[in-house]
């Protein structure tokens, strides 16, 4: 299993399809074989992993398996303790309540890149910075829990995924690095290693979508070329005695009409 661990720049595209408006992945990585594990929004920076693992990125992203993702998060305002809290208990959005999330008011990082483009700046308003935890993965969920408790995002990085720590690794915007699975517990009990289904899978006949497209027999399936067998004979088989009779109360009439297309007199 192959983990390589890239820091994604702002304004970069989470994908490995050109675009003629953004960089995207294509532009970092050009291993054939990886795939993301985890996307940031266009405007969001920091940690993110490729692997050639199928399962991987199910297991990291399911909510169900407490893999807390943490990040960085430059608000509009001086965030209160009462915002933090609502944080930590679970905000209401539109698509329901989030998970109770780790929330700490924390200061501007001394190792923090600067950004290109900058943040306006506003003298008149202050900003201020929140460590974030969560473990799920909605629609720039980050962003919107923020804004729910009346502090807006103007910045996001993600630091964590895990025990993947971007900042002990020491990767700057655009530059990637191999790890060994083996020194991180995040990677043990992995489910078996399956083909990658990409989110475009098209549950269309004859779609390709990500989807495999091979499927593997079942034991007593019949071979290509083997013949249909079948334990019960066809009504075209058997006898005038061995057909079916239907029940009736009596008052049935027999069939007097003529077959389709035809008269009676044959014309």
């Amino acid at each position: 299993m192959k983990i390589v661990v890239f820091n994604k720049p702002y304004d970069v595209l989470s994908q490995f399809r050109e675009d003629s408006a953004h960089l995207t992945f294509s532009h970092f990585i050009h291993d054939p074989d990886l795939r993301l594990a985890g996307r940031l929004d266009l405007d969001s920076e920091g940690l993110t992993f490729l692997t050639d693992h199928g399962g991987l990125n199910q297991y990291i992203t399911n909510p169900a398996n407490k893999k807390f993702k943490t990040y960085l998060a430059q608000v509009d305002g001086d965030v209160t303790e009462e915002a933090l809290e609502q944080l930590r208990k679970g905000v209401e959005l539109a698509d329901g309540m989030t998970l109770p999330a780790k929330a700490l008011k924390v200061d501007q990082p001394e190792w923090l890149w600067e950004r290109d483009p900058p943040v306006r700046y506003r003298a008149n308003i202050p900003t201020s910075w929140i460590e974030l935890q969560i473990c799920e993965g909605r629609n720039r969920q980050v962003r919107r829990m923020t804004a729910a408790v009346g502090f807006p995002t103007l910045r996001l990085i993600r630091t964590k995924i895990g025990a993947i720590d971007l900042i002990r690794l020491g990767l700057q915007p655009g530059e990637q690095t191999e790890i060994e699975p083996l020194l991180y517990p995040d990677f043990k009990d992995l489910p078996e290693d399956k083909p990658y289904r990409s989110r475009s899978y098209v549950k269309k006949p004859g779609g390709t979508g990500g989807k495999p497209m091979h499927q593997k027999k079942k034991e007593g399936d019949k071979k290509d070329g083997d013949k249909k067998k079948s334990g019960s004979k066809r009504i075209w088989q058997m006898d005038e005695s061995e057909k079916p009779r239907r029940k009736t109360n009596g008052t049935t009439r027999p069939n007097t009409k003529a077959p389709r297309g035809r008269s009676r007199n044959g014309r």
